[in-house]
This record gives structure tokens, C-alpha cells and sequence, in this order.
């Protein structure tokens, strides 16, 4: 084979990481290099191809591709001969994700992790793809392994260098082009938006939104579509709430659709706290299921799916009272308050791994190995009674439940995972049982094998990340659950709050520079070198306005004021309106997008219009609402052709076209009391709450909003304002 024009001997730098995820490639036989200027520097020098390859800590068949490619001799001499290969965390940098990733689902359909895309010195990318088999692995098809791969890339870069560059170069000019349309809203470069167009989104869009999903929906099993199946949490949300924005959107989406709405948003959250996508022994949920009845999971369990779940099972649980619902909460709330999740300075950690070691003797690791029982180990650990209990109540069967079609490896074979089938009631009413009783041994049940798992089984690998935006979504979710459980739950809602509290500080005091208020993206080890990105600043500004409203502490308030400013500062764009997601010095990226559309986490510009609105209305800010509206409005074509992709906006439409209701409540009484406990039972998405007098931090708030300037703080008073009236 032909080899580079500048041949170079290339040592594995993943030490040099503070990463786990890079860390755990440091002993691969593939020469990782780290995206680093010195990196992109050696591409152009030695006129190589880079092999950048993307994970995460918990990807399970990010484990497999290392196993099967990224540790063979074959492979790894093929990429440290012909290529520069790069080791990114997509966690520490999505930026870059994003960018290849769009090229992956816009050149082939799909997308997933790990993600591994050829690139030329120029950063364009040429070819790329998720998981190819190893040269050994049983997957493995003639010609379409990643040694395959390899030689056929490698020799087509060495024969038709200048054909691939400006194959890259269009490649690069389309996801440039592809950028823009998400971002002029339908206009040229340059076109400013009226004061008119700021608010043409009309309220219809609720209903087309609603629509989008109805189509989609699953009636049997909950959720959208087949398998996989995720969460959506945003678009779950938007379900969820649509009847909460008032009478004037029920009248136009109308009575039957906003029930049915929130009806579909109840059965998925229903069957995912049932199914196996559930830790139905310990708590929180996994990253997704892999087939369509929540059965089966990824067992890998992320942060910023259990932090958005969070608030959903909440307001479940405030409309409906379900006590389903008020468990979700308290076992979400509880896995995120509680180690290994908690790190020793209080922010949360990011996730943990879907594979582990069979058990404490082993030195193989398997996906799942830590959640799913064999019937004899649970023949072994429950009574009798317990275990006749236990089998039709979570689907338990003696040749194990998963179906092999979704088990490629066959790991999980004569394994069962645990999903509910039956309520106690009817179970109890088919064993001849008490229904008492039936719930005391399945308690007992639980308790045993949460005690066998903990002794025999070590636990996933946990990937220690403080990812600053993640933490900001745990923020909001916690200080929510803390509110809604205040009256019923104190103990737990007092854990819970100090938890956000905890959170937020250490976001303060390791991942926030005071004197020029940046933000920077990842902890661990000290404070890395990534600077904050947008979703850093807007998940986090929203996490502090949960937490003031939860508290009434100006404090947190004041520093979501300065956090706004900032992201304004770094990311906004004045020609076109809405944030960029990546600071304009960023020099290594090929394209500055702006995230409109909800996918595994919230788009940033939808919650930046929501923080905007909020900060409007409880600083009585009109220049933080006009941007909202402005933000809302450069997505205004987009979200007019598929108002389902941009669940985010929906409430910041609703409130450019309503306005945001700001309740303020002063001093001490029946009234005050009575009014701060009706907003915090209730749903309320284009509502804020402020708080003056009776203990409350208001100092700060007082000075910034002239509205309250000459507020007496002593004498009970509740206002409900809109637009500063």
C-alpha cells in the first residue's frame, strides 16, 4: 500500500486527557492523537487524513468498537501508518459532533455513536460512519470491515488526493449552506426583521405541533414510532402542558386535541417508569429502549435524560396525583441527590457505563451485567412466595425474556430484565392474595436483590465529567421536584433542594470566571480547558431561575442576569438574531450553527427564548423580551414547516403572542402564602414568580426591577402583571 508523503511515528497521547472516555483508549494500539491545534498542524504537515473518531463513556458499542478495531494489530497499524487518528469525547465537544454528525445523517440516514468520519487537513469531512465490525468479530461481512474500510480510504486518498478535497470542499460549502437555512429564518443574509415579523407565529402552530405527534404516536406501548424508542422529553413536555397555557390555546387547538395530548404524554411516561428502560431495583432511567415496549434497554444511564425527565414526572404528578407519578419523582430526584452520582463538590457526574463485569471474580465485561437476573439466581435470592410473586409481576421467565433478535451478541441470553405487566390489584386478585401482601413482597423482593446486586456485582464504570449544561438541567429539575414535594414530602424536598443548591455552587466556584463571566465546559481533575458553549449558559440560566423561584434567593437570580448578558455577548448573532451555539473565535470548526430543533436535549435557542421571557418578565427587562421574540422569529420558516422538530419554542410563541404573566408577592399572610403555593402545585409555562419581604433575598431584585423599588416588603400584597403592568 502506498504510504503518507510524510511519514511520522505517532505515540497514543489519551493520558494526556482529562477525559474517561479518551483515558480509557490510552492502552489501544491505535496511536490516539487529541483534537489540538498541534493535531490539525500534523495533518497539514504530513498531508494525512484524519480519522477522527467520537464517543462517550457509556456508549456500549463505543466498547465494542475498541475491543473489536481499535486494539487489533490490523487496524491500528493501518491507522498509525496512513492516518492521523483522533480520539474525541463528544461531551467535551459537541461542536464538533454536531458538525460530522450532520454530514453522516445527511449522506447516509443515519447517525449514532461511535461516530467515525474521515477528514481532510481542511476539516472536511469525506466518508464516514458509526460501527464497523472488527476484522475478527462475527458481524464482520466480505469487504465491509474496518480494515476494509481503511484500505480502500487510504488508497483513494494516495490516488485521488485533489477529486476528495474538492469533494470535501462541497461537502463543507452544504453543511455551511444547510446551517444557514436553520438560521435566516427564511431570509437572505443581511434582511432585518420587523418589529411586525417578530411576532407572526401564530398560535395554529400548537395544533400542527400536536398533529406531528398524534400521527406518530404508539397506542399500545406510549412514545413515538418503533424501535428504538427514546424519551423526548422536550416534545413529551410540550404534550404534556399544551392544556396549561390557558383558555385562549384550548380554543384554538382545541378541547379533544389537548386532552388527547396530554393523554399520550401520560401513557409513555407510564410505560417507561415500568418497562425495562426503568431500574426497577435501583433508581433512574437509561439512555433509551431498543425495542418498541420499553423492555429492553441501553443500559447506559445519562445524566441529561434523568435531569429532563425530572420535571415531567413532576407536573405528571401535579395534574394528575397518580402516585405512579409522585414515585418517578422521588426515584428520579433520589438517583441524581445520592453517590455515585454526586460528586464530592456538589455538582452531578455524567453518566454511567451500559457494560460491566459479570461479577466482583470476573474480568469480562457485559452489557447489562449489573441490571439482568437469570430465574436461578432468583430462585436462589427470593423466598418461594416472593419469587411467585415476582414472575408474571415484572414478565420473569425461566429461559429468560429478552428476545435474541436485539441481543447480537447473545450477552444477555437466558437473562430477564424487569418490567412491570400487572398492578398489585391485579395480581393479587389472580394469586388469591392480598393485595397488602403482594406489595410487601414485592418490596421485599426488591430490597433483596438491590442487596444481591450491590454485594456480587460491581457497578458500571461512572464516567466523573461535571458537564456544566447538564448540570444546569439537574438544576431546574431538582429545584422543581423540591417545590412540588414541599408540602407533602418535606425531608425529601429538602434534600433535593440542597442538591440544586450544591450543584449550582460548584458550577460557581469551579466552572465560572467572575471577573469576565465565562463559563467553561467540563470539571474534572480541576477545570478543563473548553470554554462554555451555548447550551452551557442557557441551561444553566434556567436551572438558577428554577432555583429562585424555588427559594426566592435574589442571589441566584443576579447571577442568571450576568450569565445572560454573557451568552448575549459570546453567541448572539445582531445581523440574524438567535444564538450560535459556538463562540465567534472558535477557529476549529467548520461551521457556527444555531440549534433550533429539540432532539436528546433541549435546542438551545428554545431555551434561551424561554430564559429571555422569563427574565423580562421578573426584572421587568423589555430589551430581554425583544430578544426573545427575535430569537423565536429567525427560526420563523422552519418552525412554519415543522412545528413538531421545535417543541422548545412553542411556549416562548405562546408568550410573544399572550405575553408572560409575572406574579409578585409581597410580605407576609394567608393571601401571600396562599398565592405562592397555587403556582407552585400548579403548571404554569408562561408564568413567573417573584417574592418580596417575608425573609426573602430581595435586595438585589429590588435595585434591578424599578417596578419594585418603593415595594414594602412588610405588607402583604399579590400582583398578577403582563408586560409590565
Amino acid at each position: 500500500m502506498a504510504t503518507s508523503s510524510q511519514p511520522v511515528v505517532l505515540e497514543n497521547r489519551c493520558n494526556d486527557s482529562k477525559s474517561p472516555y479518551v483515558r480509557h483508549h490510552a492502552s489501544d494500539l491505535t496511536a490516539w492523537q487529541l483534537w489540538s491545534p498541534e493535531t490539525l498542524e500534523l495533518a497539514r504537515t504530513t498531508n494525512r487524513l484524519m480519522l477522527v473518531s467520537i464517543g462517550y463513556s457509556a456508549c456500549h458499542w463505543c466498547h465494542v468498537a475498541q475491543r473489536e478495531s481499535f486494539q487489533h494489530p490490523l487496524v491500528a497499524k493501518l491507522l498509525n501508518s496512513e492516518f492521523i487518528p483522533v480520539k474525541i469525547d463528544r461531551e467535551e465537544r459537541p461542536d464538533i459532533d454536531r458538525q460530522y454528525m450532520d454530514f453522516l445523517q445527511a449522506t447516509t440516514g443515519g447517525g449514532g455513536w461511535p461516530l467515525n468520519v474521515f477528514v481532510t487537513p481542511d476539516l472536511e469531512p469525506i466518508f464516514g460512519g458509526t460501527y464497523w465490525p472488527g476484522p475478527d468479530s462475527e458481524r464482520l461481512r466480505p469487504g465491509a470491515g474496518f480494515g476494509d474500510i481503511l484500505k480502500k480510504v487510504a488508497e483513494a486518498w494516495q490516488e485521488q488526493e485533489q477529486s476528495i478535497r474538492n469533494s470535501g470542499k462541497k461537502i463543507a460549502a452544504q453543511l455551511r449552506d444547510f446551517a444557514a437555512e436553520g438560521s435566516l429564518g427564511g431570509r437572505q443574509a443581511g434582511d432585518v426583521i420587523g418589529e411586525a415579523e417578530e411576532d407572526s407565529l401564530e398560535l395554529d402552530l400548537l395544533e400542527e405541533s400536536y398533529q406531528h405527534y398524534k400521527t406518530r404516536f404508539d397506542e399500545e406501548y406510549g412514545g413515538f414510532g418503533g424501535a428504538p424508542k427514546f424519551p423526548t422529553p422536550t416534545h413529551l413536555g410540550q404534550l404534556l402542558r399544551l392544556g396549561s397555557f390557558g383558555a385562549e390555546v384550548v380554543e384554538v387547538v382545541g378541547d379533544n386535541e389537548v386532552a388527547d395530548a396530554q393523554r399520550m404524554a401520560l401513557k409513555t411516561l407510564e410505560s417507561m417508569f415500568k418497562g425495562g428502560i426503568k431500574d426497577q431495583i435501583g433508581h433512574g432511567l437509561s439512555r433509551y429502549s431498543v425495542n418498541r415496549e420499553w423492555g429492553l434497554p441501553h443500559f447506559e444511564k445519562m445524566l441529561y435524560d434523568n435531569a429532563q425527565l425530572l420535571p415531567l414526572y413532576v407536573d405528571a404528578w401535579r395534574m394528575t396525583q397518580k402516585p405512579i407519578f409522585f414515585e418517578a419523582v422521588k426515584d428520579i430526584a433520589t438517583y441524581l441527590s445520592s453517590p455515585p452520582m454526586v460528586s464530592e463538590l456538589g455538582g452531578i457526574h455524567a453518566s454511567e457505563d451500559a457494560d460491566s463485569l459479570i461479577s466482583n471474580e470476573s474480568h469480562e465485561k457485559r452489557e447489562g451485567a449489573f441490571y439482568v437476573y437469570t430465574y436461578q439466581e432468583l430462585e436462589q435470592i427470593l423466598s418461594p412466595e416472593e419469587l411467585d410473586a415476582c414472575t408474571p409481576y415484572w414478565g420473569i421467565k425461566e429461559e429468560g425474556n429478552i428476545d435474541q433478535r436485539y441481543d447480537a451478541e447473545g450477552e444477555l441470553k437466558g437473562r430477564n430484565t424487569l418490567c412491570v405487566q400487572l398492578e398489585f390489584s391485579e395480581l393479587a386478585k389472580n394469586l388469591g392474595v392480598a393485595e397488602k401482601l403482594i406489595k410487601e413482597r414485592i418490596d421485599s423482593a426488591r430490597r433483596k436483590l438491590l442487596d444481591y446486586r450491590n454485594r456480587t456485582r460491581p457497578r458500571p464504570a461512572l464516567d466523573d465529567k461535571i458537564v456544566t449544561a447538564w448540570n444546569g438541567l439537574a438544576i431546574s429539575g431538582l429545584a422543581k421536584a423540591s417545590t412540588a414535594l414541599h408540602s407533602i414530602s418535606p425531608e425529601a424536598s429538602a434534600t433535593y433542594l440542597n442538591t440544586a443548591i450544591n450543584a449550582a455552587t460548584c458550577i460557581k466556584t469551579h466552572l465560572y470566571d467572575s471577573s469576565n463571566h465565562y463559563l467553561r465546559r467540563i470539571y474534572r481533575e480541576g477545570p478543563g480547558d473548553i470554554h462554555g458553549f451555548a447550551d452551557d449558559y442557557a441551561f444553566v440560566i434556567a436551572g438558577l431561575l428554577d432555583l429562585y423561584e424555588a427559594t426566592f434567593d435574589s442571589n441566584w437570580l443576579d447571577w442568571a442576569d450576568y450569565l445572560q448578558h454573557s451568552q448575549i455577548k459570546q453567541f448572539w448573532d445582531p445581523a440574524r438574531h438567535a444564538f450560535f451555539s459556538t463562540p465567534e473565535h472558535q477557529v476549529d470548526i467548520l461551521v457556527r450553527t444555531k440549534d433550533g430543533m429539540d432532539n436528546a436535549e433541549p435546542s438551545v435557542n428554545g431555551v434561551s427564548a424561554s430564559n429571555l421571557f422569563r427574565l423580562g418578565s421578573m426584572l421587568n427587562d423589555a430589551k430581554y423580551e425583544k430578544l426573545s421574540r427575535q430569537t423565536v422569529a429567525a427560526f420563523e420558516v422552519e418552525i412554519g414547516q415543522h412545528p413538531g422538530l421545535f417543541s422548545g419554542m412553542m411556549s416562548s410563541i405562546v408568550a410573544a403572542k399572550l405575553g408572560c404573566r409575572g406574579l409578585m408577592v409581597a410580605g407576609v399572610g394567608e393571601v401571600a402564602e396562599a398565592a405562592v403555593r397555587k403556582y407552585r402545585e400548579g403548571v404554569f409555562p408562561t408564568m413567573t414568580i417573584i417574592r418580596v419581604g417575608n425573609g426573602a433575598e430581595d435586595g438585589w431584585l429590588k435595585g434591578r426591577n424599578d417596578l419594585l423599588a418603593d415595594t414594602d416588603g412588610d405588607r402583604e400584597m399579590v400582583q398578577l402583571c403582563e408586560g409590565g403592568i
